[in-house]
């Protein structure tokens, strides 16, 4: 099908897009990779009067380091956080998980902050910055604020983000020093949303576990931060036997929506194996 007529606006800067939506209101609609945006248009499901392309605005793009913080622009590509080399050396999960998400062609045009702001619990990167707990920068007609991952994230395409607002940055630390990852992702076939998918970054000191986030993709209204089955494994020494533990906790605070992937006792059985999968990688990972 064909969209309906839409007005298109380019701004060249974050402070003119913030003014577009403010001005344009609830009819206005970002305009970023154009994956979900896009296909909505051309089913009638979405029918916005005016798109406001941010993707020729500089300052969205890119990842730099200041102090201590890696900051990723919104608009940066999914291809170009695959080769990043300060993701790579510091934050590898975001690389690693990245090369998972859709295809090669999706991947060129599609951006991290798309992903994030759609807030869809099929997309990777909702669960990716619950584990990396990432920090989303928002400019807004009242100037920028941060909001936390762990509260940016509020239900099914609901996130902290108003209709004037534009995601701007995310922030993320490196990693604890020798610290492994893990992004393991139960697929139909290439370009899929995942069935069941679990991300897991684990740090040791002295053998026994010093840092531990997992989080899971599509297993619930949002992505899942799984607190109860870190707190199996924060400060033991992994086995199997804990490991077990750690997924059978995982798969209690799992409420997936059944779908043509399968229903939900099948997806949640999934999810099990997915974060015991995922702990064992991040495990062997570890130096």
């Amino acid at each position: 099908m064909i969209p309906p007529s839409f007005e298109y606006h380019r701004p060249s800067s974050v402070e003119e897009a913030v003014g577009l939506l403010s001005s344009l209101g609830s009819e206005a609609k970002i305009l970023a990779g154009g994956h979900s945006l896009l296909p909505m248009m051309k089913l009638r499901f979405a029918e916005p009067e005016h798109l406001v392309d941010i993707n020729r605005i500089p300052e969205l793009k890119g990842v730099r380091v200041v102090g201590d913080n890696i900051i990723i622009g919104a608009m940066t590509s999914e291809n170009a956080v695959i080769a990043d080399p300060v993701l790579n050396e510091k934050v590898p999960l975001l690389p690693e998980a990245a090369k998972l998400i859709a295809d090669p062609q999706v991947r060129n045009r599609g951006t991290i902050g798309g992903d994030i702001a759609h807030g869809d619990p099929a997309n990777d990167h909702p669960a990716l910055a619950l584990a990396c707990d990432a920090i989303m920068t928002i400019a807004g007609p009242n100037g920028t604020r941060q909001v936390p991952a762990s509260e940016f994230f509020l239900g099914t395409y609901w996130t902290a983000l108003e209709e004037t607002d534009i995601l701007t940055e995310i922030t993320v630390k490196a990693f604890p020093q020798g610290a492994g990852y893990a992004y393991k992702k139960l697929k139909r076939k290439t370009g899929d949303w995942a069935t069941a998918a679990c991300a897991v970054v684990v740090a040791l000191s002295g053998g026994s576990v010093s840092h531990i986030r997992i989080t899971l993709t599509n297993l619930g209204p949002t992505a899942l931060r799984a607190h109860d089955a870190e707190s199996v494994l924060m400060g033991q020494s992994v086995n199997d036997d804990l490991i077990r533990q750690a997924a059978a906790k995982a798969m209690e605070i799992c409420d997936p929506a059944e779908d043509l992937r399968g229903d939900a006792e099948y997806k949640t059985a999934m999810a099990g194996q997915m974060v015991q999968r995922a702990i064992n990688e991040a495990l062997a990972k570890v130096s």
